[in-house]
């Protein structure tokens, strides 16, 4: 009979730790929350000091009816919810749900789902952190504040459906706010001049840069300010004025925190934050592998430390070691980590264990778990490497008055980058420099390249960048910024095309809203304020319910005012060229929890519906009508024909405008590369560069 009961969040992770801990432990989980703020009501007693009213979540009755039998039947019942706020509150819930005698209920944590980790937690039982219980329960009763009394003023005011969050609205307004820069954006003209030498016993020429005058950059602003520049250089003899030699040292990056980790997983793997965040969860929790049974391989995926532990480190120096050679190991320096919001003293994200490479592991991994545990074991190995050290060479060449410059680099040690490289190394056009340019070289003027260029608006925000910006302003915490993105598209104020994020008209309208009526809600700096204060409840510095005093007031009267003086706003729905073939008139696109359906604006009178096709601008290889995006009954994406039944044109890969240069067949896009249709034909090619940036 088991003696003790370990209550987990995931039943992913219950036979995992079942497994670790034997006869005597019996391991449930909770299935997350168990209890929560009712959905049909504020749920906040205003009157009464702000007491929270927490009812049982539909659906958890037999699950807490479970857990309080077995409960009963334990000696003792350890609370082993995730190691954060969320995972303490979900483990306070638990015990009162649960009615839990204080003497034999303890809460463990552990940062990995290891054998090592798990046992561990159990002789550091402790007792739930009220203070980290009350900042969860803050935010939670804040969020529940905006959302619940600024959500029905939308309703009124513009559509019924929308919601405002505490978050997603400052997210919102900072999309906004760059929208509205790069629609201001006045493009400013420049040129850029370089000088083209030989130089004797090389074949390639030597390329330099216009600077300025010694000791004086200067732009070029216009096509007359470049040809006074050349007027004044024509027939000058050239000669190189100095030569520095140096060595630069290129950091290995930090291991990764959530933030990093969705920043990169977007930029190297295409992945959306909400991806990233599934697939580290699944490591997390515990993967199947071959002969070790369900392990958990990377650390928890919620944090922004990037600590790591000293067996971690010592663990990576020794396999670092004997796989590269001791000069690639990192000395270590203890250093103090003072960055202020470190979530809860835990660590970066990184593999459990570093003998466990992804070559190893690739068998037992998807595809997309493989590519993201790849990324996580990389970066981790080279945070614990040497840098990499450049021998680099600048020149100075004097023509006249004026100077041009040139520069170059050689790889001397490849320190970290033998593991990891994040950004492609610049190819270097005048790499022969290192090998021995002087003061003395001959340089043989062969003539100018200018360009003229035109200064670029601010980028649109993508997801990596937006959740950057949102960490470095202090907004939000590594495990919101993933469904902060995911509600604003699908609340349909944010679109994402090509990887970028751009506000619709709805958007436009509920972000107006949010500045005119309730400024503080969507102050970048008050937002950040608010997250501080939080941390100073996890820490004990100040009372949760002094949050909420000091903010409550000023919410309830600016919504008073908004009900008041906000104008209604009508969001008409987006009329197409599709004729109701019942009534004749223009149809518009609805919105269903589906997505987006073609609907007769007839209604109730026509109740025509048809399902909303959505063109990729490509002409159909076989008819050349429009290729559109469609569904299969089972909600696999295939792309038709939009004049099927006529047309039987049907590909599960997107095909390309492009024609295949050896049939004039069509071709499919394949991650990077165009494959021809034809399988018979066989013709690969890379895309064009123009079209992979566009995605």
């Amino acid at each position: 009979m088991a003696k003790y009961l370990v209550i987990v969040e995931s039943p992913a992770k219950v036979k995992t730790i079942k497994k670790f801990l034997g006869s005597n432990y019996e391991v449930m989980a909770s299935n997350g929350h168990v209890r929560d703020l009712p959905k049909s009501q504020l749920g906040i007693d205003v009157e009464n000091d702000y007491e929270p009213k927490y009812i049982t979540i539909r659906g958890k009755g037999d699950i807490l009816a479970g857990l309080r039998k077995a409960a009963k039947k334990a000696e003792k019942v350890y609370l082993a919810t995730d190691p954060d706020r969320e995972g303490e509150a979900i483990s306070w819930h638990l015990a009162n749900a649960l009615k839990l005698d204080e003497k034999k209920m303890r809460r463990i944590t552990f940062n990995e789902i290891t054998k090592t980790a798990v046992k561990a937690s159990l002789k550091q039982a402790r007792d739930i952190d009220m203070n980290l219980v009350d900042a969860q329960q803050a935010r939670r009763i804040l969020d529940r504040m905006v959302g619940y009394r600024i959500s029905p003023l939308l309703w009124a005011k513009v559509k019924r459906g929308l919601s405002a969050g505490r978050v997603q609205s400052v997210a919102l307004r900072i999309i906004g706010d760059r929208e509205e820069e790069i629609n201001a954006f006045i493009p400013e003209e420049y040129w850029s001049l370089d000088a083209e030498f030989s130089i004797k016993g090389e074949k390639k020429p030597l390329v330099a840069k216009f600077y300025g005058k010694k000791g004086q950059k200067i732009e070029i602003h216009s096509r007359e300010e470049l040809n006074e520049i050349l007027k004044e250089l024509e027939a000058v003899p050239y000669e190189i004025a100095e030569v520095k030699k140096s060595e630069r040292n290129k950091k290995p990056p930090l291991p990764f925190t959530t933030s990093t980790l969705q920043q990169e997983a977007s930029k190297v793997l295409n992945f959306s934050t909400q991806k990233t965040m599934r697939l580290a969860q699944q490591l997390y929790e515990g993967i199947d592998i071959k002969g070790n049974g369900t392990v958990g391989i990377i650390t928890y995926l919620r944090t922004d430390s990037t600590r790591i532990s000293e067996e971690a480190e010592a663990a990576a120096q020794e396999y670092i070691t004997s796989q590269y050679g001791e000069e690639y190991v990192r000395i270590h320096e203890k250093k103090d980590d003072a960055k202020k919001k470190i979530q809860d003293a835990h660590e970066a994200i990184r593999p459990t264990d570093i003998t466990r490479t992804p070559a190893s592991l690739k068998e037992s991994l998807s595809r997309d778990q493989f590519r993201l545990y790849q990324l996580i074991w990389k970066r981790f190995a080279a945070s614990c490497m040497q840098p990499a050290k450049y021998e680099t060479t600048s020149v100075k060449i004097r023509g006249g008055e004026y100077y041009f410059t040139t520069a170059a680099s050689k790889l001397k040690f490849d320190g970290f980058m033998a593991v990891y490289v994040q950004d492609e190394e610049e190819k270097n056009v005048n790499s022969f420099l290192v090998k021995g340019i002087d003061e003395n070289t001959e340089l043989n003027f062969q003539g100018f390249h200018e360009q003229q260029h035109f200064t670029q608006p601010p980028a649109h925000y993508t997801e990596a960048t937006l959740v950057k910006t949102l960490e470095e302003l202090g907004i939000g915490r590594p495990s919101t910024y993933a469904p902060t993105i995911t509600t604003i598209i699908a609340r349909r104020y944010v679109a994402k095309e090509n990887k970028n994020l751009y506000m619709t008209e709805l958007g436009e309208v509920v972000n107006h809203i949010m500045k005119t009526s309730f400024p503080s809600i969507v102050d970048v700096y008050f937002t950040a304020t608010m997250e501080e204060l939080l941390d100073s409840v996890a820490d004990g510095l100040v009372k949760w319910k002094t949050v909420i005093r000091n903010f409550y007031p000023d919410l309830d009267e600016a919504v008073k005012i908004a009900e008041k003086e906000q104008e209604e706003v009508k969001i008409e729905d987006e009329v197409t060229d599709v004729i109701c073939e019942q009534c004749g008139r223009n149809m518009v696109i609805k919105y269903g929890p589906h997505g987006k359906f073609l609907a007769c604006p007839g209604f109730p009178d026509c109740r025509n519906t048809k399902p909303y096709l959505e063109k990729i601008g490509v002409p159909c290889p076989v008819c050349g009508k429009e290729v559109v995006l469609r569904r299969s009954k089972k909600g696999r994406r295939y792309y038709g024909c939009e004049n099927n039944p006529e047309c039987d044109f049907m590909s599960w890969q997107k095909p390309s405008i492009e024609k295949c240069p050896v049939c004039g067949g069509y071709m499919l896009e394949k991650g990077n590369k165009l494959v021809c249709a034809d399988e018979k034909c066989g013709y690969v090619q890379v895309k064009p560069k123009e079209q992979k940036e566009q995605e």
